[in-house]
C-alpha cells in the first residue's frame, strides 16, 4: 500500500472553514500517512480553479454570505461537479452540505441554487437554531460506529428519494425536520451538519473515505488512541444527565 497515492482537496478554506472544519483535511491526511500512503493535500481558495483529478474533496461550514459566494463560484467553476461525475469522494459539512443539494436560502433571504450532487433541499427553520452535541447511528449500509459531533445551524434539510440519511439522531436535531435524519449520502457523496471536527471525533468515517478513494475493502491497522479518548470524552459529556 506504500505505493498508493491520495490527493485530498480542501475546498475554499477562505470561505468555508468554521468551527475547526479544516481539521477534517488534517485528519484524512494523517490517517492516510499512518498507513504509509503518499498523500498530497491541495488547499484551493475561492479565487482558484477546482482541480478535477482529486480523490477526496472536503468542504466545511461557513456563514451565510460566504456560503452564497462559495455556491456562486462553485457553480461557475464546475470542477467539483465534474470531479463527482468522475467518481471522486465528496464530503461536505453544514454549509458545504447545503451547497451540495438542489437549493438553500442565502443571506439575502433568496433561494440559492446548489450543485445538485445530493437530492436535498434546505429552507430556513422558523424555530430555535439546532445547536448542541449530537449522537447518531450511522446508516447500517455504511457499517460505521456511532457518530458524535456538534451542530449549529438554522437550516432544515429535506431529503429526496435519491439519497439516504447519513445517520439517525439519538441526541440532537440533525437535519431539523423532526424525523431524526442527519445528513445524507449517495454513492460517493456525503453530507452532514456535524462539526467537531467530525472526522477527528469519528476516525472511522475518515477511514471509510480513504477506502472508497482507494477502492479497497480494508486498511492496515492504525493507532486510534487519541481519537478514542476524544470520542469517549464527548460521548460521555453528551449522555451525562444535566
Amino acid at each position: 500500500m506504500s505505493e498508493s497515492s491520495l490527493r485530498v482537496v480542501w475546498v475554499y478554506p477562505d470561505l468555508l472553514s468554521t468551527y475547526g472544519d479544516r481539521g477534517n483535511a488534517l485528519v484524512v491526511e494523517r490517517r492516510a500517512r499512518q498507513r504509509h500512503l503518499n498523500v498530497t493535500r491541495i488547499d484551493v481558495r475561492s479565487d482558484q480553479a477546482i482541480p478535477t483529478s482529486g480523490d477526496i474533496y472536503l468542504i466545511g461550514g461557513g456563514e451565510d454570505r460566504p456560503q452564497r459566494l462559495a455556491a456562486e463560484r462553485l457553480r461557475a467553476d464546475s470542477g467539483l461537479v465534474r470531479a463527482a461525475e468522475n467518481g471522486a469522494i465528496i464530503f461536505g459539512v453544514c454549509a458545504g452540505f447545503q451547497i451540495m443539494g438542489h437549493e438553500f436560502i442565502n443571506d439575502l433571504g433568496e433561494r440559492e441554487p446548489g450543485l445538485g450532487l445530493l437530492d436535498v433541499w434546505t429552507r430556513r427553520g422558523e424555530g430555535a437554531r439546532c445547536v448542541g452535541d449530537v449522537l447518531a447511528d450511522v446508516d447500517p449500509q455504511l457499517g460505521l460506529p456511532q457518530l458524535t459531533g456538534f451542530e449549529n445551524h438554522q437550516g432544515v434539510t429535506q431529503l429526496g428519494q435519491g439519497v439516504r440519511p447519513f445517520a439517525t439522531v439519538g441526541v440532537g436535531r440533525g437535519n431539523g425536520t423532526g424525523d431524526g435524519t442527519e445528513g445524507a449520502w449517495r454513492d460517493t457523496v456525503f453530507g452532514t451538519y456535524l462539526h467537531g471536527p467530525v472526522l477527528a471525533r469519528n476516525p472511522a468515517v475518515a477511514d471509510m473515505l480513504i477506502k472508497l478513494a482507494l477502492d479497497v475493502n480494508a486498511l492496515p491497522p492504525a493507532d486510534t488512541t487519541w481519537y478514542d479518548a476524544l470520542r469517549a470524552e464527548r460521548i460521555a459529556a453528551t449522555t451525562r444527565p444535566a
